[in-house]
């Protein structure tokens, strides 16, 4: 058995937290254009949901890739890491959803949440969360943390587009 000693983790990059007060559309995802993770802010073109490919502003956010469970799919479920390429995939369009604070940054509860747009790097992947703004490599959204990332990075972000 696990033991806490601190505090318990914050949750799953993805995983929506708080489903009563989040709203959540499903969108075709596009094959050329897949996600490398759960819980990145994605944007619409062409009619589907695509990650950030480089230079946007944060009035191209759509949403942010939501993890789906339940699902009746051993290939996407709850312990898989990697979206699927293709078909339908869920987006956080407003609510509270557990994603991954790139760079090891430090937040607070109520601190701005920002959006990297340009020069991705290991563990800083073009739509991922940071803490902090990095001069034009990322963009303030309409997030803020609620609290401060646990031991793996993970922090509960409230989104609203």
């Amino acid at each position: 058995m696990v033991a806490f000693v601190y505090r318990m983790p914050s949750g799953i990059p993805g995983d929506v937290s708080r489903k009563e007060n989040s709203v959540v559309e499903t969108q075709i995802l596009n094959a050329s254009l897949p996600f490398s993770a759960y819980g990145l802010v994605g944007k619409m073109a062409a009619g589907k949901f695509v990650p950030f490919a480089g230079g946007e502003a944060a009035t191209d956010a759509y949403g942010v890739l939501v993890r789906p469970f339940p699902t009746n799919s051993g290939t996407d479920g709850l312990g898989v890491a990697t979206p699927p390429t293709s078909g339908p995939g869920d987006v956080l369009r407003r609510g509270y959803i557990t994603v991954k604070l790139n760079g090891g940054a430090t937040v607070a509860a109520g601190s701005q949440a920002y959006i990297r747009v340009a020069a991705a790097a290991s563990g800083k992947p073009l739509g991922g969360w940071e803490g902090a703004a990095d001069s034009t490599n990322t963009v303030a959204i309409n997030a803020i943390f609620l609290s401060a990332a646990d031991a793996d990075g993970n922090v509960e972000i409230s989104f609203r587009n």
